[in-house]
């Protein structure tokens, strides 16, 4: 099978911390795979590498046939990128930046027009060309950026966390313009710790503490890494319930989810036990992303603080 994108044990150290430790991974040509995981994962680290920006302490990798280490500079000629802050020029117009990035990008006048055309679409900014960018809403600078990243029609596409800051409602008009990219057969990596949104995606790559934990799409993730059943369990005083509930036989773990708690129970645990010890009667749910992520980092044995997740 070509992959688009593939790692063998990539790794990048500064120093004696290792960000990013040994990951493999393996992404197609038109998949949305979403870079997930806490702050500090090791995402935006690894993101950097496989785009040519920062050259990996040791390992392989290469974009579109292209290796990261030999061929780094012609690897950011080929690519998007969008990175956590968006790249715009604030004193000029929505049309200059769009112009500026397609003279970095070298698109030819005739194209060059209709690039920028396509792209006026695609923010939803025609009729607001000459608009100074520093007077557009957070939401339409996120599209603009996605544009000015995109205008030269790059294969592979690489968004850092780019609706960071946004309002939901821009975070979902955004995700509309990415599956319609990945529709034309372009490969997309969005980071993000936003759970929402990684649903929205084919591939999920979990990270945390460097590590990659798993690659899957969401319904292999939720199907085989929980090894039980998950029970929700509304209380008064969820923090207090906690300790209480994790020591009962047969709960493997228990996690907090606002004024609730997601009860992880092993195959051999009672339910009526878990009953009988709490105020509420247990419901027996879908796992979450973030209950899957749980269970792969109790899995690998690391020590799992609560996430900095941001649900649905």
């Amino acid at each position: 099978m070509d992959y688009t994108i593939t790692t063998s044990n990539l790794t990048k150290t500064f120093g004696s911390f290792t960000a990013v430790d040994n990951i493999n991974l393996n992404i197609q040509s038109g998949d949305i795979c979403a870079f997930l995981g806490p702050n500090g994962a090791g995402k935006t680290t690894a993101i950097r590498m496989l785009c040519g920006i920062l050259e990996p302490s040791s390992g392989t990798g290469s974009v579109l046939g292209y290796d990261l280490l030999k061929n780094a500079e012609f690897i950011k000629q080929k690519l998007g990128y969008m990175s956590q802050k968006f790249s715009l020029y604030l004193d000029l117009s929505v049309r200059e930046n769009l112009d500026f990035y397609a003279g970095i990008y070298r698109i030819p006048g005739k194209i060059r027009r209709r690039r920028i055309e396509e792209m006026l679409r695609l923010a939803g900014l025609q009729g607001r060309e000459r608009d100074l960018v520093a007077n557009l809403s957070q939401g339409f600078k996120q599209r603009l950026a996605l544009s000015c990243a995109i205008i030269s029609d790059p294969q592979v596409i690489f968004l850092d966390e780019p609706t960071s800051g946004v309002s939901p409602a821009a975070r979902r008009s955004f995700f509309n313009i990415i599956q319609e990219e990945a529709g034309k057969g372009k490969t997309i990596i969005v980071s993000t710790h936003f759970m929402d949104e990684a649903e929205r995606c084919g591939q999920i790559a979990f990270f945390n503490e460097g590590k990659l934990l798993a690659l899957d799409n969401p319904d292999n993730l939720k199907r085989n890494a929980i090894q039980g059943n998950i029970y929700k369990i509304v209380v008064e005083n969820p923090v207090h319930e906690l300790d209480k509930i994790t020591g009962l036989p047969g709960v493997i773990d228990a996690s907090l989810h606002g004024r609730s708690l997601h009860v992880l129970l092993g195959p051999q645990g009672d339910v009526e036990l878990l009953k009988n010890s709490t105020s509420s009667v247990p419901e027996l749910i879908e796992p979450t992303l973030e209950d899957v992520f749980l269970a792969l980092a109790r899995r690998r044995g690391r020590k799992s603080h609560e996430p900095n997740f941001i649900g649905h």
